[in-house]
């Protein structure tokens, strides 16, 4: 019989939320974004208050050869090392922990939030708090009852809320409350508080487990539907072997998404998994994220051998590279010359963040370890994001992807050898028959998420083209803050749907295709509204210009006469031009 690596200790909420309070269990779900909705919080008191059985807990046994210096979480705590860390059951311990200790947790914009919730002892219900539960009939927080209980208030407690509810009734003219009422009252009360004593199974794996073990149990539990990932796990490990650079990485996202901060921008949020991505790749020379948690179990990589010595020097060189993706000149200056130089100005362009975060790591390894000038770096990493973003390079097996070419970098030491290996790459992915061929075919889609269609964008940015009918540059119209409450640009069908739909064409696949649509301003949106092309060019010549009409429906790679073309012939045409302006903007790239 195979030995089993853990033991199964049924555990009280009341105890497993004091273990987390004072640090002997490290729950470092407190330090990162807390993916929860509230009512879904609600629902697990509920479920606890009818019995309902809510899961398992998953903790494991910190390892032997972990330094006891390091606090887990956000508070100071007695256990300067967690004894034991959560590793199935975060969102649930921090539910608990958060409505019934009221402590903070960090939501997805990584801003410091309570969660309450309002629980009606008379109906036995909770909710989601809002101003509506702002009534005597509604605790607004069992914190409240909780905290009423822990200093042996809970009679008083009982009585206060009794008598603001009788208040209440009489201003409303109702009856106050019935003796059954008011048992009723007592009885869920005391249900409430009786949470406490509820029974979690909870599984400990031995600390002797060793973390590549652990990965693979972490990786295959589902956590109430949350699907647990290795990046979970390798900030776990992050929160007990160095904390300082696991606040540093929350840090950094936090000001990556919050305006006036250092690391804010339009063009990418920064998640936690994307900075330990871009350090394994810049210290460590691989692509795959699971390498973070053997390097943090002191593993080299090379040898495969284990040593806490091995750790210890891994972490400095965790921290060193960290210092240097972080290093807001490398940041700003990668951003702003290269990513929004090849037309990627915002977010809303970019398919696929790790093909940012990839490239960037490429940037400050020739920059750092190749010393490639930096006119000549900026140039050559416009080409690889244009050629990676365009391509959905990064879109199937990425980390497959991102360590050949890391392997292939690895004995280089000449700038012009990485400039070679990287130009090599985009010449095979950008070919002549790629922009004639392949490019016109893949735009037949009707998906503006679609890599295509936010290459195309960055290609009007690129040649400084215009939007349709205007003489507004396409980069204002997609500057982030160009708009107002409503928005000053609008996405339009060159042929209009209720045109389509007159004419017999209804299937959305056919009347969104990309290659239907276009940018107008909203007054020249308003104008064309459901007009068929055969009308509005006319009108849009006769108020804008002949000139300015034809030069605008070319920058747009409208074809000319399309007011008068079969709207597939015209699909098929346009296509063909959205790749020609796409070929051009590679080449003002190259």
């Amino acid at each position: 019989m195979a030995k089993e690596i853990y033991t199964l200790i049924p555990r009280k909420v009341e105890d497993l939320l004091n273990d987390v309070s004072i640090g002997r269990i490290g729950l470092p779900d407190l330090q990162r974004p807390f993916v929860w909705k509230t009512n879904k919080v609600k629902q697990l008191f509920d479920s606890l208050l009818k019995g309902y059985p809510i899961g398992h807990l998953m903790l494991w046994q910190s390892p032997n050869n972990i330094k006891k210096e390091k606090h887990i979480g956000i508070n100071n705590k007695d256990f300067k090392e967690a004894d034991e860390l959560v590793i199935d059951g975060q969102q649930r311990l921090t539910s608990l922990l958060s409505a019934i200790k009221g402590v903070k947790v960090i939501n997805a914009d990584y801003k410091e939030v309570s969660i309450r919730i309002a629980y009606n002892p008379l109906k036995r219900e909770f909710a989601e708090w809002s101003n509506k539960h702002n009534t005597p009939e509604w605790i607004p927080s069992i914190k409240l009852v909780f905290d009423a209980d822990e200093q042996h208030n809970t009679a008083i407690f009982r009585k206060k809320f009794i008598t603001n509810l009788n208040e209440f009734r009489k201003q409303k003219q109702q009856d106050v409350l019935s003796e059954e009422e008011e048992n009723a009252i007592e009885n869920n009360i005391n249900d409430l508080l009786n949470l406490s004593t509820y029974t979690l199974p909870t599984f400990t794996i031995n600390r002797n487990t060793d973390e590549e073990d652990v990965a693979e149990i972490f990786v295959r539990v589902n956590s109430g539907g949350q699907k647990l990932n290795e990046n979970d796990f390798i900030e776990t490990l992050l929160a007990v072997y160095d904390n300082d650079i696991h606040k540093r990485i929350d840090d950094f996202c936090l000001s990556s998404r919050t305006p006036n901060e250092t690391a804010f921008n339009h063009i990418i949020q920064v998640e936690q998994s994307h900075l330990i991505r871009a350090v394994v790749g810049l210290a460590f020379n691989r692509g795959r994220l699971r390498y973070a948690y053997e390097l943090l179990r002191g593993k080299d990589l090379e040898t495969q051998n284990i040593d806490p010595n091995k750790r210890e020097e891994n972490l400095l060189k965790f921290r060193e590279a960290l210092d240097v993706i972080t290093n807001d000149s490398n940041w700003h200056t990668f951003l702003n010359n290269v990513v929004a130089e090849a037309g990627y100005i915002r977010s809303t362009l970019i398919s696929s963040p790790n093909a940012i975060i990839y490239a960037y790591v490429l940037y400050l390894i020739g920059k750092t370890r190749f010393k490639v000038k930096s006119l000549e770096l900026q140039k050559l990493m416009r080409r690889w994001v244009f050629a990676t973003t365009i391509t959905g390079y990064f879109s199937g097996s990425p980390e497959s992807k991102i360590e050949r070419i890391l392997t292939n970098l690895k004995d280089l030491s000449k700038s012009e050898d990485f400039i070679n290996t990287l130009d090599k790459e985009i010449r095979v992915l950008l070919t002549d028959d790629y922009f004639s061929t392949t490019l016109p075919k893949e735009l037949n889609t009707s998906s503006t998420s679609s890599p295509l269609w936010g290459a195309y964008l960055a290609s009007l940015i690129i040649l400084q083209h215009n939007i349709l009918f205007s003489s507004n540059l396409t980069a204002t119209c997609l500057s982030a803050g160009s708009s107002g409450k409503k928005a000053a640009y609008d996405i339009h069908h060159i042929f209009p749907k209720k045109y389509l739909a007159k004419i017999g064409i209804t299937n959305r696949r056919d009347t969104n295709q990309i290659a239907n649509y276009t940018y107008l301003d909203s007054p020249t949106n308003n104008t064309i509204s459901d007009n068929p092309p055969q009308k509005y060019v006319p009108l849009m010549k006769s108020t804008k210009g002949d000139d300015l009409c034809k030069s605008t429906l070319e920058q747009n790679a409208v074809p000319d006469g399309f007011e008068h073309m079969d709207y597939f012939e015209f699909l098929e045409k346009r296509r063909v031009l959205m790749a020609t302006i796409i070929q051009k903007a590679y080449r003002r790239l190259s």
